[in-house]
């Protein structure tokens, strides 16, 4: 019996090492990791290795195509006695160029028809804004580069404004077939680069491209509550595609300058107040800014250090939502560095009436209160 017998009679489940459940992506699985270990290329003047691969090459033309799979599993191999007679194990198969292409360099079989068509790059434009601009929004104008429809050509890329032809190198297929061996292979033309079409008269403007590069000015609209790092996107408002492809998108990155006393922390804000010892000791009214104007907050009567006030609704607006975070503000009380003669006696005897249990703590709650001074 023949090496070419024993192929045809071989059970196709068997030869791809699979059930006869499997599905679709577990028979390409099995496919491709076979014919990785047995292509030819990868083992020249090895008659075996030739043979399991026209084997496994047989099963899988059988097995990825429903009709014919059917067929074998009610009839075996006389419903589907045609397969492979042709000694060609490629005849009639399934597209491989998604399981070949990346494994060997080339294409197995037929293929889809080459485009020239290309969807145009995204546009990536960094802009700073102030911090009240963040929390607050803003419109504003912005003028970026991108690439456009050449004018001339009106985005054809050839002079005459009709457009690339068809490559005579491949016919318009984008690929150059050889014959090696038992099969046939396609590798992509050298001439058109893949796209099955030229311009042998490219337009002097764009030189073939059907793009140019232009500033184009865009009013960009920053809602309230953006942070740093916020994207916002313009569709179709990117590079314009190639030979009547789509645009692609803008994206407007923004970054937000620190404030001079305000910190961040989602939609809170946070500040320090320094206050003198009488004011914490005694209660008092200060004014405070907020980012819409001075207001007032009451420090009560004995006020310690560190203590916060939350004023509700003075933080940032919630991004596409309603309501707004709080201002926090921490207290912290200031010793003077410099006094008079008539201070320190005041405040000596003022110490006189005072009883503090100068009690050593923690470091932890010592370098809390460290960190909260600095």
């Amino acid at each position: 019996m023949s090496r070419t017998e024993n192929v045809i009679r071989a059970d196709y489940y068997e030869v791809l090492g699979v059930s006869r459940s499997a599905s679709d992506q577990e028979l390409k699985t099995a496919y491709r990791k076979l014919a990785m270990q047995y292509h030819p290329d990868r083992n020249p003047g090895n008659a075996e290795a030739e043979d399991k691969f026209k084997q496994c090459s047989e099963a899988y033309q059988v097995l990825a195509d429903a009709e014919k799979r059917a067929a074998y599993d009610r009839y075996g191999h006389a419903g589907v006695s045609g397969v492979g007679g042709n000694g060609n194990p490629f005849a009639g198969m399934p597209d491989l160029g998604d399981i070949f292409g990346d494994l060997f360099g080339f294409n197995v079989g037929g293929g889809r028809k080459p485009s020239r068509v290309q969807k145009g790059r995204d546009v990536r434009f960094d802009k700073t804004i102030e911090f009240d601009e963040a929390v607050f929004g803003k419109e504003m104008e912005v003028f970026i580069r991108r690439m456009e429809a050449c004018p001339d050509c009106r985005g054809m890329g050839s002079a005459d404004g009709r457009g690339p032809s068809t490559c005579q190198q491949c016919q318009g297929h984008g690929q150059v077939r050889y014959q090696q061996g038992f099969f046939s292979i396609a590798r992509t033309c050298n001439v058109c680069g893949g796209t099955g079409s030229v311009i042998s008269d490219p337009c002097g403007t764009c030189r073939g491209d059907g793009r140019v590069q232009r500033d184009h000015k865009i009013n960009v609209s920053v809602p309230a509550g953006v942070e740093e790092g916020t994207r916002i996107r313009y569709q179709g408002e990117g590079d314009a595609g190639r030979f009547g492809g789509p645009s692609g998108d803008l994206y407007i990155v923004l970054s937000v300058k620190a404030h001079q006393f305000f910190e961040r922390d989602g939609n809170d804000l946070h500040c320090v107040l320094p206050v003198s010892f009488p004011q914490a000791a005694l209660g008092a009214e200060v004014e405070i800014p907020t980012l819409e104007g001075a207001t007032m907050l009451k420090i009560p009567e004995g006020t310690q250090s560190g203590k916060e006030f939350r004023l509700r609704a003075k933080g940032v607006p919630y991004l596409n939502e309603r309501g707004r975070g709080d201002l926090i503000v921490q207290v912290a009380i200031q010793t003077p560095k410099k006094l008079t003669r008539i201070q320190k006696e005041l405040l000596r005897q003022l110490g006189e009436t005072l009883t503090v249990e100068n009690t050593p703590t923690s470091r932890r709650l010592f370098d809390k209160v460290k960190e909260m001074f600095s």
